[in-house]
C-alpha cells in the first residue's frame, strides 16, 4: 500500500503532474488523508475514486469513499444531495484521477545491476544503474541506459538501444538495431523489429525481400502484451511520442504513428500507412496499407479503412449486427445492388422519355 498522502498534497501532486493545466478546487476537509483509489461502489475510508459521468451521482452519494474527484456541476449536485466526505473539483476529473492514481502508487525501488542468471555481451554498454533481470539476453553493442529495467526472459538483438527509465517487462523483445526511447513500457510478449511482410511473386512462388530498416519507438510510449510493430524494408518504421498502444496490435513494415495516438486491442494497421497525431484506433479497426489518416481523426471499432482519410472528423465503417437470418436476407439484396441500381437507372430514362409525363417526375432533381 502507498503512503498516505493528505488530499491538500494530492490536490498539489495532480497540479504539478498537470504542470499546471489542471487546477482542483478543494470543497470539504483538506487534511483527510488518502491512501489508494478504489471504484464509487466499493471504496472506503482512505480510498479516492471519480465521478466522471452525471449519471452515477447516486453512486457518488452513497459512496463510501473519503474523497471524490469531479467536475463543478457534479459537485454541485452533490452537494445539494447532501454528499459526504471531500470532494475535489476540476475541468477534467478523468485526468486529474489518473495523475491521482500514479501519485498514490507503491514506488518501486529498483537496484541497478545485472543478474548473474543473465546473458549480456561483452560489448553491451548497460548504465550501471540501469537493471536487468534473471534470463534476459542482451546482444552485442546493445546499449541500455541509466534507470531501464529488462524483465526476465526479455530479449536486446545486436545494437538494440533503449532509453533511460524504459521497462521491458518479461519476454518482450527488442530485434537487432531498434530503438525504444525514454520512459517507455513494453508489456510481455512485445515484438519490436520483426521482418515486415515483403514477398515478391516470381514465376508461382514468393521471394522473400530482406528487412533491412528498422524500428523507431520515440519517448513515453507504451506497447501493449503480444502488440507487433514490423522492421522497415529500407526506411523505418515510427512510432512517434506519447503513442499509447493496446495489446495484440499488429504494425506492419514501414508504417508511421503521429503523436500521442492512442489504438485499442487487435487493430490492424498494413505497411506504410501513417497514421496522423492525436488520432483514436477502435479495437478491431482493419487500416489498409499505403494510406494516410489525418491528423485528430477517431476510427470506430471494427472499421476498415481501405482509402486514405484527409479530413479530420469521426470515421465508422460496419454494418450493425442483426439476427442471423435477417442479415442472409440482407446480403442477398446487396449481392445484387449493382443490377437493382441499372434497374433503376432505366427506369428513369424512359420516365423521362414520356411526354405524357409531368415536368416535376421529369426533372433530373
Amino acid at each position: 500500500m502507498a503512503e498516505a498522502l493528505t488530499v491538500r498534497q494530492l490536490a498539489a501532486a495532480i497540479e504539478a503532474q498537470a504542470r499546471g493545466a489542471l487546477t482542483l478546487e478543494l470543497r470539504g476537509n483538506p487534511d483527510e488523508p488518502i491512501d489508494r483509489v478504489a471504484p464509487l461502489e466499493s471504496a472506503g475510508p482512505g480510498a479516492l475514486s471519480f465521478l466522471s459521468n452525471p449519471r452515477y451521482r447516486r453512486a457518488a452519494l452513497e459512496s463510501g469513499a473519503s474523497a471524490i474527484v469531479m467536475a463543478a456541476e457534479d459537485a454541485d449536485a452533490l452537494q445539494a444531495g447532501g454528499a459526504r466526505g471531500t470532494l475535489l473539483v476540476c475541468v477534467n476529473p478523468y485526468a486529474a484521477f489518473a495523475y491521482a492514481a500514479q501519485s498514490l502508487a507503491p514506488v518501486e525501488v529498483l537496484q541497478g545491476g545485472v543478474a548473474s542468471a543473465a546473458h549480456v555481451a561483452p560489448s553491451a554498454r548497460i548504465d550501471p544503474t540501469a537493471r536487468i533481470d534473471v534470463a534476459a539476453i542482451v546482444e552485442a553493442d546493445a546499449v541500455v541506459e541509466p534507470g531501464a529495467r529488462i524483465g526476465a526472459g526479455a530479449y536486446l538483438g545486436p545494437g538494440a538501444h533503449i532509453g533511460a527509465r524504459t521497462r521491458l517487462h518479461a519476454g518482450a523483445r527488442v530485434m537487432a538495431g531498434c530503438r525504444v526511447g525514454a520512459d517507455c513500457i513494453l508489456h510481455g510478449g512485445a515484438v519490436i523489429g520483426a521482418d515486415g511482410f515483403g514477398f515478391a511473386p516470381f514465376e508461382g512462388r514468393w521471394v522473400k525481400i530482406p528487412q533491412t530498416g528498422r524500428v523507431v519507438i520515440g519517448d513515453d510510449v507504451e506497447v501493449g502484451a503480444n502488440t507487433t510493430i514490423d522492421r522497415g524494408t529500407m526506411g523505418d518504421t515510427v512510432i512517434e511520442d506519447g503513442v499509447k498502444l493496446d495489446n495484440q496490435i499488429q504494425i506492419g513494415h514501414n508504417c508511421r504513428i503521429g503523436a500521442h495516438s492512442v489504438i485499442a486491442g487487435c487493430v490492424g494497421i498494413a505497411g506504410s500507412t501513417t497514421i496522423g497525431k492525436g488520432c483514436q484506433l477502435g479495437g478491431a479497426a482493419m487500416i489498409l496499407g499505403h494510406l494516410r489518416i489525418a491528423d485528430g481523426c477517431v476510427i470506430s471499432s471494427g472499421t476498415l479503412v481501405s482509402r486514405s482519410i484527409n479530413e479530420r472528423g469521426f470515421y465508422t465503417g460496419f454494418f450493425p449486427f442483426m439476427k442471423n437470418r435477417d442479415w442472409e436476407r440482407n446480403a442477398a439484396v446487396l449481392r445484387q445492388l449493382d443490377e437493382l441500381r441499372d434497374r433503376v437507372r432505366q427506369l428513369e430514362t424512359r420516365l423521362k422519355e414520356r411526354p405524357d409525363m409531368p415536368h416535376a417526375a421529369r426533372d433530373d432533381s
